[in-house]
């Protein structure tokens, strides 16, 4: 594991410049740390990913009872009272996909899809761009990441106050707001439908009509 080998580094360094021993007393004790080391990961290997991700996770900060100073952004009144927003095609494809994916949540739930969004375009394992993770698998019907790309309805913004409410978020957003509320999440889903990958998935969130997960990341071993 790579935090494994990281740590291993240093660890070795700190024990070896603190006891001041030699050449061959250094190597014979990383042999030995190296051996140890070697059955914790060698252990962990075998740790189902997704009970790993939890263990080594911590939950949002909200769920451990740690205040932020993020809990404003997430008022109403505080949202109601920011500019008007506008921007690029990257803000444009945010602001549409909390309109179509977000718009009947609360303020923290519109926010709370975002991060997602966002939390994509962070992962290798997406694409690279708002607009590109938003509209990946666009084209095939029902095989897209965020369905109303691809249900073959219009994508007709009908309500104004509320397109000028996500587009506010979707500003917030990508101006460097902190993602506070749902633990580093990449995907989601409505209470009314129950996915396979929710099973596998560890759940880090519950807001609004939503439940939130965290993708695991396979860690590699040897």
């Amino acid at each position: 594991m790579k935090v494994i080998k990281t740590i291993s580094a240093a660890f070795f360094a700190a024990i070896l410049g603190a006891t001041g021993s030699t050449a061959a007393a250094d190597e014979v004790l990383a042999s030995r740390l190296g051996a140890i080391l070697g059955q914790e990961r060698e252990a962990l290997s075998i740790v189902p990913d997704a009970r790993l991700d939890l263990l080594t996770s911590l939950p949002p900060a909200d769920a451990r009872g740690v205040e932020t100073q993020t809990r404003l952004i997430y008022d109403r009144s505080f949202l109601a009272a920011q500019p008007v927003a506008d921007g690029g095609e990257q803000w444009t494809c945010l602001a549409e996909a909390l309109y179509f994916e977000a718009r009947g949540e609360t303020v923290r739930g519109m926010f709370a899809v975002g991060e997602v969004i966002l939390n994509r375009v962070d992962s290798d394992a997406y694409p690279d761009s708002l607009c590109g993770v938003i509209n990946q698998g666009t084209g095939r019907r029902y095989q897209c990441q965020f369905t109303y790309t691809c249900d073959g309805a219009p994508e007709t913004i009908a309500e104004p106050r509320s397109w000028e409410r996500v587009g506010k978020v979707a500003r917030i957003l990508m101006d460097g707001a902190p993602r506070a509320l749902t633990g580093g999440a990449t995907h989601y889903h409505t209470k009314a439908v129950s996915p396979s990958w929710a099973r596998r998935f560890p759940r880090t969130a519950t807001i609004g009509s939503h439940y939130f997960y965290r993708q695991p990341v396979r860690t590699a071993s040897k």
